[in-house]
């Protein structure tokens, strides 16, 4: 007899659910050591480029100018954009009035300045420059407005707001040309101007004293340097530093006769460069591999900090520092740079404690220890800057499983060198954290560090019963786990994970322990699962768990189709049917996406049931449904037999366990 499948075969797909993970394991934490100090903050701009950066100390505002784009950002000192101020096509550099009323800027696309207000950002008055084209950098100096314009043919000109009307003067560079629109640094109190080539690499600098009714040239001199992207005066008038692509260092000019003075030495292209009120020096470089910005006290080349940007774009290079892209909040608490990533994207970062220098703190706790038993760690602070003297005060926190949140302890005072360590005996097991704090100082940044050491605990016993147990599809099975001692901690977990991978590893219950240390779940066995138990540990046992795989077999059913009457034959039920109908068997069966089931029949031969061939696996259908008929022998006098069983593996998946349908019996008349 052969046998046919009349039903087909549809297939649905099961979307598959993030298995959860319990973990035990605790990683020692690595001691801490400060490099390059990051960026505090950062902040999108939504700008297409950057010319310009200026702060507006007395509202809090930081202006940057977007020449591609036409605009300027306006950001609070947090870097949350404020406002735009659109129509400004190529707008370049930017500049602040005296009593921080007004945002001058050099709108080279309109040949104008334009004032804006600074309390409503509303434009207060653009000012024409007959004659001045391609107007491009801003300084204030004596009372005036002076900017760099032109293009194949530049110049200096004023622009002097005091009187009744404003007055522009042009040509104001004396004897000095320039071949386009200088670079233009001043100290607004000195009366010190300075100017230099931005567009060639003609390495002059020019000085003018413009104090007076009329700039005074002082001295024309090649310096060091080309391309000049940015210049700043010294707020005492005294010096003069640039920041161009080469040298790979910030120099360090006299005002007076452009001798050099020294080097800060940046170590990379120079883009940028600003100096605080207090004299304190800010020099950005244009480094992929390397800091981007550097401080120093002025007239001391060693750094008191650096910042190094993070790569936000898909380059293998960080972030980089936009060409002038340095401003120093007039306080000297902030200091303002404008970054750019390799996809264009330009950023605000806010540097927070710029003055300070960046101490090293290092911690080192054993890598093992035991509980209630003494323990030494140890570390030192460094700061190349400027040194710790000895003694400095060091805060310590030990954090650990009974005080996550940390618990003061003594604090501790560094030696000379400004090594320090100290004992303590941990009351807790697991994962102990050390963290060593210094506050900072006048002229120190706050610094910490952090080590771990893994105490040893007790085990305690954790059993889960069932393990093994194979139970009917769909059965409420009861699991107890079985807690031993324990110091406070109670509770256990108990999580049910079904075979197949559309279904999670659930948390079946959580709780306390009875008086016997046992807790019970429920888990309805639909699947083959994995339970586990899980003890998390406390200060003094250690975690824990326990597994028990206990195994569900499939829902299965069966009717038999085309006899014409029923009977028995001693106490078997039969199926008679004649000899050239064909029987069919339909098959009901839990489902899993690409189940089948196998066929299996038997013809009774001397008393005896015989196999009537090899068995054979047909799919179910979506709805878990399968026909099965056989063709009819043809003669009477025969008896058969034939059952539907799914068994683990061959079968097409092995979530549940073998299990057989009952036997259906079959026999054939004329």
């Amino acid at each position: 007899m052969r046998t046919h499948s009349r039903t087909r075969t549809r297939t649905r797909t099961i979307s598959t659910a993030t298995a959860l993970a319990v973990l035990f394991s605790s990683a020692a934490l690595v001691a801490a050591t400060a490099g390059p100090a990051a960026a505090d903050s950062a902040h999108l701009l939504g700008v297409k480029s950057a010319a310009d950066i200026l702060v507006d100390g007395a509202h809090q505002r930081v202006y940057v100018s977007d020449p591609v784009e036409g605009k300027i950002v306006v950001t609070d000192y947090a870097g949350a954009v404020k406002a735009t101020l659109d129509g400004l096509p190529d707008v370049d550099g930017l500049a602040l009035s005296a009593d921080s009323g007004q945002v001058y800027a050099a709108v080279a696309g309109l040949n104008r300045i334009v004032a804006v207000d600074t309390s409503s950002y509303a434009q207060s008055a653009s000012y024409k420059l007959d004659g001045a084209e391609k107007p491009r950098t801003l300084a204030m100096a004596s009372g005036k407005l002076w900017f760099g314009y032109g293009s194949g043919g530049g110049g200096i000109g004023s622009l002097d707001l005091s009187g009744a009307e404003p007055v522009v003067a042009l040509g104001q560079d004396g004897e000095a040309s320039f071949y386009a629109a200088p670079e233009l640094g001043s100290d607004p109190d000195s009366g010190v101007l300075v100017a230099g080539e931005k567009d060639i690499s003609t390495g002059e600098l020019t000085v003018y004293d413009v104090s007076g009714p009329k700039p005074e040239l002082k001295v024309t001199k090649s310096v060091d340097g080309a391309f000049f992207d940015d210049i700043a005066v010294s707020p005492d008038g005294t010096q003069i530093v640039t920041a161009s692509g080469a040298p790979y260092y910030h120099p360090v000019y006299s005002t007076e006769d452009l001798s050099p003075i020294g080097r800060y030495n940046s170590g990379d292209y120079g883009a940028a460069v600003d100096i605080a009120p207090d004299g304190t020096v800010a020099a950005g470089t244009s480094s992929w591999y390397g800091p981007d910005v550097h401080i120093y006290q002025q007239g001391k080349w060693s750094k008191v900090r650096e910042y190094e940007f993070p790569n936000t774009g898909n380059s293998s290079g960080a972030d980089t520092l936009a060409e002038g892209g340095l401003a120093w909040a007039p306080d000297g608490s902030r200091l303002f740079a404008v970054s750019e990533n390799s996809e264009g994207v330009f950023s605000l970062r806010v540097l927070t404690e710029p003055d300070k220098s960046l101490p090293e703190l290092t911690v080192a706790a054993p890598e093992k220890g035991t509980r209630a038993k003494s323990l030494t760690v140890s570390g030192k602070i460094t700061d190349t800057a400027a040194a710790l003297p000895a003694g400095t005060e060091l805060t310590v926190t030990r954090s650990d499983i009974e005080t996550p949140n940390g618990k003061k302890l003594p604090a501790v005072k560094t030696k000379a060198d400004g090594s320090f360590s100290f004992d303590d005996t941990p009351p807790a097991g697991g994962k102990v954290a050390y963290k060593v704090a210094y506050a900072g100082d006048a002229t120190h940044a706050a610094a910490s560090g952090s080590d771990a050491v893994e105490v040893s605990r007790s085990a305690t016993k954790l059993t889960l019963n069932k393990n093994g147990n194979v139970y009917s599809y769909g059965a409420d099975v009861s699991f107890t786990a079985h807690l031993g001692t324990t110091y406070k901690n109670r509770t256990v977990e108990i999580w049910a994970d079904p075979y197949g991978s559309d279904k999670p590893n659930k948390l079946v219950k959580k709780g306390a322990v009875n008086a016997r240390g046992d807790l019970s779940a429920t888990v309805d066995m639909k699947r083959d699962t994995k339970v586990t138990a899980v003890f998390a540990g406390d200060a003094r046992y250690a975690s824990t768990k326990a597994t028990s795989t206990a195994y569900a077999k499939v829902k299965v059913s069966a009717s038999v189709a085309g006899h014409y009457k029923t009977g028995k034959i001693g106490s078997t039920t039969y199926h008679y049917f004649h000899k050239n109908t064909d029987p069919v068997l339909k098959t009901t069966m839990s489902y899993y996406k690409g189940r089948k089931h196998r066929f299996e029949m038997q013809v009774r031969v001397d008393g005896r049931w015989r196999s009537a061939g090899a068995s054979e696996y047909f799919r179910l259908g979506a709805d878990g449904t399968s026909a099965v008929r056989v063709e009819a022998p043809g003669e009477s006098g025969i008896r058969a037999r034939m059952r539907a069983s799914y068994v683990n593996g061959t079968s097409g998946d092995n979530v549940n366990s073998t299990t057989h349908g009952s036997w259906k019996y079959l026999n054939f008349t004329r």
